[in-house]
């Protein structure tokens, strides 16, 4: 259908050059999955949306189709009416939701965003006006987004998953923008030639562009191990030293840096070979025996499955632990099967593991501390034990960031930029599960009906590799670190 959606409408808000690229060389365009997965995310949330309102209408995926059973369903009894497609002088909108209302209609945007933003108050401000220009009496205009305290209760009841928030008189400001931002779409949308605009903040904001690689491919550029720009929350600092032109650290003098860990990495740069400070050996060799290197995955779906969950909460599902003794090495792990509540059986079997005594070592505290301290708020009769094991815990992260460091680390102390520089053999590389977000989309297949044994059984195997070696990835940086000077 020709005309201007109200997406075109926005991507032209953000940059003309994005709109004018997604026109007339969508060749170029690169959608990553995350992108993909968020656009999965917001359909669950609208379907989640539609079915809090029963009895309604929704409307045809095709346009023409929609637009006419729209016209059809505003001169019927009034009942909720789902994507209702209105067109006015060639610029199309659907609204997620309309709603009746004593003096005509509520229109509601559904976000599975847990807040409003300004960039929803755009989307809105383009659906409202079409709507006004057609004759549409609109008595509110509401955004509805998740609400993450909601507590699913469970047997599929989600009311109170979303909060309504009232933007009306916040896109009743917007009203008077919105004929230029069509008429400035328009005018990108007729261009012989590619805008030359160059990149800046628009590139990510609200959202990373699609074209970046094409706009800005020097973005995306391996960042060379002497820059400043590696200087891990370098900030003014960084930014004053780039616009002087002093962009390599071999370059410059030490005295510059008052931050104790710009200092280490321009001394490692300036060297050309690792360091690593005795007090990390004298951290680990305190520690004890036996040691306990554990790891959790979790998943965080946008709508609760498990009764007692909230949106988005991290809910774990596997952990790995490697048991290290004064005479060697073993591992055990659990993984959940994915055909109902994950969280019981993972902290019951975790605490079987990993007993009364010996330190836990992790890779980032905040994280692991976390879960368990959800666990024990969810299971009461195991928090005695859990806390336990939060007393017990040893991070390994800190160690890494106060004391070593590698020039092919590029201002990362992460465990994927850490280990390479100790385990080279130790790579994510060419594994079915390399990282966190491959792990929850690998989990929420496992789960999905759909799913082969066959497949769900590869899947499996993907995770307990993964998990195993990042249990493992720990092991050999706290061999490392326990070195003798």
């Amino acid at each position: 259908m020709a005309g201007l959606s109200k997406s075109r409408i926005l991507l032209n808000l953000q940059c003309p050059r994005r709109l004018w690229l997604k026109l007339h060389r969508p060749e170029l365009e690169h959608v990553d999955k995350g992108m993909d997965t968020r656009f999965a995310v917001g359909d669950q949330v609208g379907d989640i949306a539609r079915r809090l309102h029963p009895g309604g209408v929704l409307m045809d995926d095709d346009l023409r189709t929609a637009l006419e059973q729209t016209r059809a369903a505003m001169g019927q009894t009034p009942r909720p009416l789902f994507e209702a497609t209105f067109q006015h002088e060639g610029t199309l909108v659907r609204a997620d939701l309309m709603l009746p209302d004593e003096n005509g209609w509520r229109m509601v945007e559904v976000k599975s965003s847990t807040s409003v933003k300004d960039y929803h108050l755009n989307d809105a401000a383009v659906q409202t006006w079409v709507l006004r220009q057609q004759g549409v009496p609109l008595t509110r205009i509401e955004l509805a987004h998740i609400n993450n305290q909601f507590v699913y209760p469970g047997e599929g009841h989600y009311q109170g998953l979303l909060t309504h928030a009232d933007i009306s008189e916040s896109v009743q400001n917007m009203q008077a923008d919105v004929r230029t931002w069509i008429a400035n779409a328009r005018a990108t949308a007729g261009l012989d030639a590619e805008p030359d605009i160059p990149p800046g903040k628009q590139c990510t904001d609200p959202f990373e562009c699609s074209f970046r690689r094409h706009c800005d491919p020097a973005a995306f550029e391996p960042i060379p191990p002497h820059s400043v720009r590696i200087l891990p929350y370098g900030g003014n600092l960084v930014k004053g030293l780039l616009a002087e032109g002093k962009e390599d650290l071999r370059e410059l003098d030490e005295g510059i840096f008052a931050n104790p860990r710009h200092q280490r990495i321009w001394r490692v740069i300036k060297q050309g070979q690792a360091e690593l400070s005795p007090e990390a050996g004298e951290a680990i060799r305190g520690l004890g025996w036996p040691r306990y290197y554990i790891d959790f995955e979790t998943i965080n779906p946008a709508i609760p499955i498990w009764t007692g969950t909230r949106p988005y909460q991290q809910v774990p599902f596997q952990w790995s632990c490697h048991i290290e003794t004064a005479d060697g090495l073993k591992h055990a792990a659990f993984l959940a099967d994915g055909k109902g509540d994950p969280r019981r059986p993972f902290i019951e079997s975790l605490l079987e593991t990993i007993g009364d005594e010996g330190p836990v070592i992790v890779y980032n505290a905040p994280f692991e501390r976390s879960r368990l301290i959800e666990s024990a708020e969810a299971f009461p009769d195991l928090a005695v034990r859990i806390q336990s094991v939060i007393d017990r815990i040893f991070d390994l992260l800190p160690l890494s960031r106060d004391h070593y460091y590698h020039p092919d680390m590029l201002g990362s102390w992460s465990i994927k930029a850490v280990l390479p520089t100790i385990a080279p053999e130790l790579s994510y590389e060419g594994m079915t599960v390399a990282h966190g977000g491959a792990a929850q989309e690998a989990f929420a297949e496992i789960m999905a009906p759909e799913t082969s044994e066959a497949r769900r059984e590869a899947l499996r195997r993907g995770l307990l590799e993964y998990c195993e070696r990042d249990t493992l990835a720990m092991v050999r940086i706290a061999n490392f670190f326990d070195v003798r000077f």
